[in-house]
C-alpha cells in the first residue's frame, strides 16, 4: 500500500484548505472531522457535549486508526486532536504527515466565533497548543507554516516527493516576501534521482568538495574554484559568470552551489546578476552553511577586507541539505560551524538551546539532531523580515566584532572561529558573564 499524505496541526491551521489542493492534484482526499460526523451522527460540538471528550477520543482512535491503517494513497486530514492517540500515532509511521504550523494568537483569529467545545477563549488556545505541539513536532516529517491560504498548492509537489527520498528525510517549507522554497534535510540526498528544476544546472563548487559535487544528477557542468574567502570576491564573480556564458548558459538553466558559506554566497551571487536572474539551488556542505547561510537568501561577496559589501538578496529555489556531506568535515571545520549552532541556539532559546548547551561532543551524528532545528528558526526569522529591516538584525549576534576579526587578519581565521570570539566579546558587552563562560 502506498502511504498517504496525512496533514496534522491546531484547529484553524488550515487543514480543511490543504485538502483542497489535494483533490486540485487528483489525490483521493478524507477529512476526519468530517467523517467522524458521519460516523456519530451529530456535530462533533453535541458529541463532546452528550458523552463528554474521553468517549469521543476512543470512538475517534477506532475510525481514524482503521482508516490510516488500511489507506493507499491520497491524502487525509486528521483533527486537531486526533495524535492523542497512540493507536493514530504507531498508523502514522508508514505515512507522509505534514505539521501545518500556526500561532495561536493566529488560530483564535480564525476560529474566534465558531464552535470548538475545547477553545472557548483564547487562554484556551494557547494552553491547548503547548500541550500538543509536542506530539505534532515528533511526529510531522514536514513542516509548512501556513503564510497564505494557497502554500500548500506550491508546496504539495515537494511534499509528494518526500515520499520517495532516503528515510529520515524532513522536509521544511521556506517562506518570504519574494518567495519560498523547499529545504530537504536528510542522509544521502544527493544520491536521489529527484531535482527541483527543469533545464540544465550549472554546478558552482570548490576543490574541497568537488568529488560531491560531480556525484550529482543534474550538473551540464561543473566549475571548481579555489577553496576559502579569497575566492568570494568580484573578480571571481566576473570569471565565473564569464565560464557560464561560454558554456551556452541560458535563463532557462539554474546554478547549482554546493559547498560552504563561500560557494553558496558566490553561487548566489552570480544567479542574481547572471542575465539579470537565474535560479540557484543550495547545496550546503558544511555546518555553517547546513544550519544557516544556505536559507534566507543573503548573497554577497567581499571587496578588499571588507566583508559582503558588494550582494544582493536571492531566494533560492530549493536548498537539498544532505548531512552525510558533513562526515568528512576535519574536526577544525565541525567545531568552527558550531559557532552558528551555538548563537542560533542562544537566540531561539527553548529546547533548542538547552540541546546545544548540554551537547557532549560536536560530531557529525550529533549535528543531525539540530540542523534542522537551526534551519527552521533561521527561515522563521527570515519569512518574517526578509530584508533585515528589524527581526533579523539578531541573526548578525557576534558578527560586527566577528566579521571585522576575519578582515584585520586577513581571513587566517575561518569565520565560525571569528563568530565564536565576536559572541564572547557581544557577550561581555552585554554583561552576561554567566553565559559567556
Amino acid at each position: 500500500m502506498k502511504p498517504a499524505i496525512v496533514f496534522i496541526g491546531f484547529m484553524g491551521a488550515g487543514k480543511s484548505t490543504a485538502l483542497a489542493a489535494a483533490r486540485k492534484q487528483g489525490l483521493e482526499t478524507v477529512e476526519i472531522d468530517e467523517l467522524m460526523e458521519r460516523e456519530l451522527g451529530k456535530p462533533i460540538r453535541q458529541a463532546f457535549e452528550e458523552n463528554g471528550e474521553e468517549a469521543f477520543r476512543a470512538r475517534e482512535a477506532e475510525v481514524v486508526g482503521a482508516l490510516l491503517e488500511n489507506a493507499d494513497g491520497g491524502a487525509i486530514a486528521l483533527g486537531g486532536g486526533s495524535v492523542l492517540s497512540e493507536r493514530v500515532r504507531a498508523a502514522l509511521e508508514r505515512h507522509v504527515v505534514v505539521l501545518l504550523e500556526i500561532d495561536a494568537a493566529e488560530a483564535w483569529r480564525r476560529i474566534e466565533g465558531t464552535e470548538r467545545p475545547l477553545a472557548t477563549s483564547e487562554a484556551d488556545v494557547e494552553a491547548l497548543l503547548a500541550e500538543r505541539a509536542p506530539l505534532y513536532e515528533e511526529l510531522a516529517d514536514a513542516v509548512v507554516p501556513m503564510a497564505d491560504r494557497r502554500v500548500i498548492e506550491r508546496a504539495l509537489p515537494a511534499i509528494q516527493a518526500l515520499a520517495g527520498m532516503p528515510e529520515g528525510t524532513r522536509l521544511l517549507w521556506a517562506s518570504s516576501a519574494s518567495g519560498d522554497y523547499p529545504v530537504f534535510v536528510g542522509r544521502d540526498l544527493l544520491a536521489t534521482e529527484w531535482w527541483p528544476l527543469e533545464g540544465r544546472g550549472f554546478c558552482l563548487t570548490d576543490e574541497n568538495v568537488e568529488g560531491i559535487a560531480r556525484r550529482l544528477k543534474s550538473p551540464a557542468k561543473v566549475l571548481a574554484i579555489e577553496p576559502g574567502e579569497r575566492s568570494k570576491s568580484l573578480t571571481q564573480v566576473e570569471e565565473t559568470i564569464g565560464e557560464m556564458a561560454a558554456l551556452g548558459m541560458t535563463r532557462e538553466d539554474h546554478v547549482i552551489a554546493v559547498g560552504g558559506g563561500v560557494i553558496g554566497d558566490l553561487g548566489g551571487f552570480c544567479a542574481h546578476v547572471y542575465q539579470r536572474g537565474v535560479p540557484v539551488v543550495q547545496v550546503p556542505t558544511t555546518v555553517v552553511a547546513q544550519v544557516d547561510s544556505a536559507y534566507g537568501g543573503k548573497t554577497g561577496v567581499d571587496v578588499g577586507e571588507l566583508k559582503n559589501y558588494a550582494g544582493a538578496y536571492q531566494q533560492p529555489a530549493a536548498v537539498l541539505t544532505d548531512l552525510s556531506t558533513l562526515d568528512s568535515l576535519p574536526k577544525r571545520e565541525l567545531a568552527a560551524g558550531f559557532v552558528e549552532v551555538v548563537k542560533t541556539g542562544l537566540l531561539a532559546g527553548g529546547s533548542l538551546w538547552e540541546q546545544v548547551r548540554d551537547m557532549e561532543s560536536i560530531d557529525s551524528a550529533a549535528l543531525d539532531e539540530v540542523v534542522f532545528a537551526c534551519a527552521r528558526y533561521k527561515c522563521g526569522v527570515v519569512a518574517a523580515d526578509e530584508r533585515d529591516a528589524g527581526l533579523r538584525h539578531v541573526l548578525n549576534l557576534g558578527h560586527t566584532v566577528g566579521h571585522a576579526i576575519e578582515g584585520v587578519s586577513q581571513f587566517s581565521y575561518l569565520h565560525g572561529e571569528a563568530i565564536g570570539l565576536g559572541l564572547l566579546a557581544a557577550l561581555r558587552l552585554s554583561d552576561a558573564p554567566d553565559l559567556r563562560d
